[in-house]
């Protein structure tokens, strides 16, 4: 889990860290920090999805919060699994199997 959580986060460092340094064009003397590679990045992109590259940081911001909230729904069900399935038990209570085979009756 200490991986998962570690590979989910570098990437959303590095990409957070490069969209806030090269919107305002602090670049340190990097080209790749620099304003005209961000506005050339996504006129990029914006061509190849076919819309606006203003459009491009909002979609790509979804998809981030998309993704945070599915690696937040999986720590969760992996530390919490047994007091959900618990708590559901409790709500809706034990289903009862409509069919109950013994060991002595044939299956049809």
């Amino acid at each position: 889990m200490k991986w998962f959580l570690i590979l989910w986060a570098i990437p959303l460092c590095l990409l957070g860290s490069w969209y806030g340094l090269s919107y305002h064009d602090i670049n340190f003397g990097y080209r790749i920090l620099s304003r005209d590679l961000h506005d050339l990045v996504f006129m990029i992109y914006g061509d190849i999805l076919g819309m606006p590259p203003e459009d491009v940081p909002g979609l790509a911001l979804k998809a981030i919060l998309l993704d945070t909230v599915l690696v937040i729904g999986i720590v969760v069900l992996r530390y919490r699994w047994r007091q959900i399935r618990d708590g559901v038990v409790r709500l809706f209570g034990r289903a009862e199997p409509a069919i109950v085979l013994r060991a002595d009756q044939p299956a049809e």
